[in-house]
């Protein structure tokens, strides 16, 4: 594969639908090297081309670019705090079908085990695994999910003898979702929090995520924002995920810690009574001091805010804003980053692990 096959497959990817003549300006080539181009790949199994749908106008019938009906395909896998699901992508980002189910959230062997049993019969075409995943991921592929009770999870047993594998953390994978094709699309530097079983996030510079030394960037959870007497389970104290998730709900409430913080966390999200109202409004007040301090400290432009936390910006903006203001520095009041929930909504984990799947095949095939 030509540098230029690659990159063209990258355009394909990054803009589908997207023509040859458009495909070519954009790669900064001329009409014939594009349609050589385009005619190897073709002949390689990976591009073909039909016909645009009609525009109404009059002249000769356009054609796009679009991935080969036999071309390869990746699975991207999300693995939540009580549930999986698996899609089979192709390239451009169209999911060809997907399935899922709930786990007991027990056992990491049982959960492996439920989700390799449901790897669908694509043969041969199926040539990577993207995985988001709950936790923190080491170079060696294995999960460390404190809220789960995982630890060092082997994440080759989701499909053993897999061609390639890529993996990482839910909330930076639905970051660098975002940058790609969601709500962060152009920004400079963007921020993305995401609230479930626990607070995390991601940092995307100029379209590059930022994933640490050692892949385990993005843990603003762990930061001591929170209640220094509040213990976390990852054994620090104070930290903020522990002030902003569905535990936090269930403190102030004076209830105990609920099973499912994330259902709960809905739930009290959404209701109208008082108690839980007062509640709501103290946790988006501990989500907005956290975010004023990322802000501060990282110079972002644009702040994205998934699950959860969308859902607190949602049901209490007043208290949310109100807080963040207050905690920026001052000369950041004047136009501060705005905050905006996750275009992507709960695909945005998901999305981005087919991202990072495709991303390093792309550079793989020929």
């Amino acid at each position: 594969m030509t540098t230029r096959s690659t990159e063209l497959l990258r355009v394909v990817h990054a803009h589908p639908g997207v023509t040859r003549a458009d495909a070519a300006r954009r790669l900064g080539i001329g009409t014939g090297a594009a349609t050589e181009v385009v005619s190897r790949l073709a002949q390689a199994g990976l591009l073909a081309e039909t016909p645009a749908a009609p525009s109404g106008t009059r002249g000769r019938p356009t054609t796009v670019l679009v991935p080969h009906p036999s071309g390869p395909l990746v699975l991207a896998a999300e693995i939540t705090h009580e549930s999986w699901r698996v899609d089979v992508v192709e390239l451009g980002g169209h999911t060809l079908t997907s399935v899922s189910a709930p786990h007991a959230g027990t056992e990491w062997p049982t959960v492996a085990a439920a989700i390799a049993s449901h790897i669908p019969p694509y043969g041969s075409r199926l040539r990577a695994m993207g995985v988001s995943v709950p936790g923190t991921v080491s170079p060696a592929l294995h999960l460390d999910a404190a809220n789960l009770g995982w630890h060092d999870a082997d994440l080759t047993a989701l499909w053993p003898g897999v061609p390639l594998l890529v993996a990482g953390n839910d909330a930076s994978l639905a970051a660098a979702a975002e940058s790609a094709r969601g709500a962060a699309v152009g920004a400079t530097v963007a921020l993305h929090v995401r609230i479930e079983g626990g607070l995390g996030g991601a940092v995307v510079d100029g379209g590059h995520l930022l994933i640490g030394a050692s892949g385990a960037s993005g843990e603003f959870g762990h930061m001591p924002f929170g209640d220094p007497a509040v213990i976390c389970p990852c054994g620090a104290r104070g930290c903020w995920g522990t002030a902003v998730d569905g535990t936090a709900l269930a403190r102030f409430l004076g209830e105990p810690p609920p099973r499912d913080p994330v259902t709960y966390a809905k739930r009290v999200i959404a209701s109208t009574a008082p108690a839980e109202r007062a509640a709501v409004g103290v946790v988006a007040a501990a989500l907005g001091r956290g975010l004023a301090g990322l802000v501060n400290g990282l110079d972002a432009d644009l702040v994205t805010l998934g699950s959860i936390a969308a859902d607190l910006l949602a049901a209490a903006p007043a208290e949310l804003h109100s807080a963040y203001q207050s905690g920026l520095m001052a000369i950041r009041r004047k136009s501060p980053p705005p905050l905006v929930p996750a275009a992507l909504g709960p695909d945005g984990p998901i999305a981005g692990a087919a991202e990072s799947a495709w991303s390093t095949l792309l550079t793989t095939l020929g």
